[in-house]
Order: C-alpha cells, then sequence, then structure tokens
C-alpha cells in the first residue's frame, strides 16, 4: 500500500506493473487475508499493519466481487491502461513537433509490438496493455531466474523506454501541462 502510493504518483507504469504482482501474491495466497497477514503484513511496523492489512483485505473483496480470483486484473487498474491508451492515442494524433520523439518511441516500439501480438494467439490486447504484458512477463521471467535472450532483451529495453516516456507523458498529463499549449488556446475561443 505505501509503496503502490508512491508509485501512483511516480511512476504509473512501474504502479500498473507492482499493482499486477499484488494481484498474483493475492492469487498465491488463495485469496486468503490471515495467511496474507502472517507472511506480508506481520513483517511491518506494528503501526501500519492495520492499514496494510485492510488494503489487502479491499483487494480481496474487489478480487471477489470483480470475479478475478483466479486470473484477470482488477477493473481500476484496467481503467489505468485504458487512460494510458487513450494518452497515447491523444499524442499520437497531436501533430505538433514536441511530440515528434515521442511518436519517434512509439514507431520504433511498434515492430516489438506486432510480434508480441501476433505470439498471443485469441487473447489479443491493445498495443499498450500488450507493452505491460511483455514487461509483466519479463519481470515474472527475472524472478524466477530464466534466461532472456538476446532479442527479448532488445524488445524489452525498447518497450521500456518508450513506457517510460509514456508514464512521463501521463504524470504532466494528469498535473494538465502535457497539452498546455492546446489548452489554452480552447480557452480562448
Amino acid at each position: 500500500m505505501l509503496i503502490a502510493s508512491q508509485l501512483r504518483k511516480e511512476n504509473i507504469a512501474q504502479y500498473l506493473l507492482y499493482m499486477w504482482q499484488i494481484e498474483d501474491i493475492i492469487r498465491a495466497y488463495g485469496l486468503d487475508i490471515d495467511r496474507i497477514n502472517a507472511d506480508i503484513v506481520s513483517r511491518f511496523p506494528e503501526e501500519r499493519r492495520k492499514e496494510i492489512s485492510e488494503w489487502y483485505e479491499s483487494l480481496i473483496d474487489m478480487m471477489r466481487r470483480e470475479e478475478v480470483a483466479q486470473r484477470g486484473h482488477l477493473q481500476m487498474n484496467r481503467n489505468i491502461v485504458g487512460a494510458l491508451a487513450d494518452l497515447n492515442r491523444r499524442i499520437l494524433e497531436d501533430p505538433r513537433p514536441e511530440f515528434d520523439a515521442y511518436r519517434k518511441e512509439f514507431y520504433n516500439t511498434l515492430p516489438f509490438i506486432v510480434e508480441l501480438r501476433a505470439k498471443a494467439g485469441n487473447e489479443k490486447a491493445g498495443e499498450i496493455e500488450t507493452c505491460f504484458n511483455a514487461l509483466y512477463g519479463m519481470l515474472m521471467l527475472r524472478l524466477g531466474g530464466k534466461e532472456i535472450t538476446p532479442d527479448t532483451q532488445k524488445a524489452m529495453d525498447q518497450i521500456s523506454k518508450f513506457m517510460a516516456l509514456l508514464s512521463h507523458d501521463f504524470a504532466l498529463d494528469e498535473e494538465d501541462k502535457l497539452f498546455k499549449d492546446e489548452d489554452k488556446a480552447e480557452d480562448k475561443k
């Protein structure tokens, strides 16, 4: 919870990957708050345990209500993917030169996205979700001590670079600083 709050403010991509990992941890514990309290929450300082336990309990409740106890993602996490996809679309459609570097990184990343989507079979995701799926898959490979091929590493480096730009722009957009010139022009109309 503490980490999630900080990541949400600082880096939306890292936040989302963290929350996906929390979903998987909760699943690994069989959505059992007693086990989570014993193995995870108990490691925190006494004064934070109640708050952290309640956070896990609320996530468990949401996972049950949203029927993602076995697989899938919470609606709040899917909403973030949707917001990032929408921002990506808005930036790509904006012809101003200040977005040229972003567009360049997107088009450098696109071949990897296309390749990943082709491998996804019937479970095709949008471009941004595909990037997150790839990054999360890489995280799981690393946690599992699996070897990463040079081609996979190259793809992940490019996807990471692109997602860092998107995360940066998301933070600016949340502060109404990304499209500031456009907004000022709208206000004058």
